[in-house]
C-alpha cells in the first residue's frame, strides 16, 4: 500500500488546499502518479484541480455511505498523472448521518486500504486534503494516514494552535492508529519583511527540528489568483515565487521518501 498522506491543520487559511493542489501537482509533474482526496465539504481542491464540487454520484462523500463504487469515483484531473476523488457539500452532513455507527472512525479506512487495496497500487502517494476543524473528517483521515504533512502559518498564535493538533495526534495515536507520524511542518505565507515570520521559523525549527522543511512558501498573489482560474497555481503560473517554492518542496519531498526507504 502506498503512503497516505492527510495534510492538517485545524486552523482556516493556513494554506492546506493550496498545498494539497499544487504540491500533488509538481509531483505529478516529476513523473509521480497521485492521487487527491477532497475531504473538505467546501471542495475547494475538487474545483482548484479542474473538477466540479457539485458532482452527484462521482464524490467521496458517496463511497463512504456506500452508495457509489469508489472505482467510479475517481477522476482525472486538468493535470498529468494527478486523478482526484472529489468532494461534495453534502460531506458536511456525514457526522450527524454516522451518529449511530460506533465505527464510524473508520469508514474511510476501510474502503481505501480494505476493500479497494488493488485500486491504489499505481499511486505513489495519496493526498487527503482535510477540513479546517478536528471534525469527524479529520478524525477519519488521521485513521487512515500514514502520516501526515502539516501547514503552519508563520503569524500569530501559530504554533499554539499546532500545539492542540500534536495533542489531538498523540490520543489517535494511542487508541485508533499507532503507526501515525508526522511527515513534515511546511511553513506558509512567510514575509521575509515581517520579523514575526522569521521568529516564527526560528520557534518551528527548535521545537520540530528536522521535521520542518527547508522549503518555505512565501506570500505571493499568483497562489491567491490560480483558484479562480480552476488549475494549480503551477499551471496558472509555473515561474512565479509560490510555483518554485512548491517545485522546491516536491524535490525535498521525493529525497525524504528516498531516505526513509534506505
Amino acid at each position: 500500500m502506498k503512503k497516505i498522506i492527510s495534510v492538517i491543520n485545524q486552523k482556516g487559511g493556513v494554506g492546506k488546499t493550496t498545498t494539497v493542489v499544487n504540491l500533488s501537482t509538481a509531483l505529478a509533474q516529476l513523473g509521480k502518479k497521485i492521487l487527491v482526496i477532497d475531504l473538505d465539504p467546501q471542495g475547494n481542491a475538487t474545483t482548484g484541480l479542474g473538477k466540479s464540487n457539485n458532482e452527484i454520484e462521482k464524490n467521496i462523500y458517496k463511497a463512504i455511505i456506500g452508495q457509489s463504487d469508489l472505482k467510479k469515483c475517481i477522476q482525472n484531473s486538468c493535470v498529468k498523472n494527478l486523478d482526484i476523488i472529489g468532494s461534495n457539500v453534502n460531506l458536511s452532513g456525514l457526522e450527524v448521518e454516522t451518529a449511530s455507527n460506533p465505527n464510524r472512525a473508520f469508514l474511510l479506512k476501510e474502503i481505501l486500504t480494505e476493500k479497494n487495496k488493488q485500486l491504489f497500487d499505481k499511486y505513489d502517494n495519496i493526498f487527503i486534503d482535510c477540513p479546517p476543524s478536528l471534525s469527524l473528517l479529520t478524525v477519519m483521515s488521521l485513521v487512515v494516514a500514514d502520516e501526515l504533512l502539516v501547514p503552519l502559518q508563520t503569524e500569530f498564535f501559530a504554533l499554539e494552535g499546532i500545539s492542540q493538533l500534536v495533542k489531538t495526534i498523540e490520543r489517535i495515536k494511542i487508541n485508533l492508529n499507532p503507526n501515525l507520524e508526522i511527515r513534515g511542518i511546511l511553513l506558509t505565507m512567510f514575509d521575509k519583511r515581517n520579523k514575526l515570520s522569521t521568529q516564527v521559523d526560528d520557534e518551528a525549527r527548535k521545537y520540530f527540528k528536522e521535521k520542518v522543511y527547508k522549503t518555505v512558501i512565501p506570500r505571493n498573489v499568483r497562489l491567491s489568483e490560480a483558484p479562480s482560474h480552476g488549475v494549480p497555481c503551477i499551471v496558472y503560473d509555473k515561474m512565479c515565487l509560490g510555483s518554485q517554492s512548491y517545485i522546491s518542496l516536491a524535490n525535498e519531498f521525493i529525497e525524504q521518501g528516498n531516505v526513509e526507504n534506505i
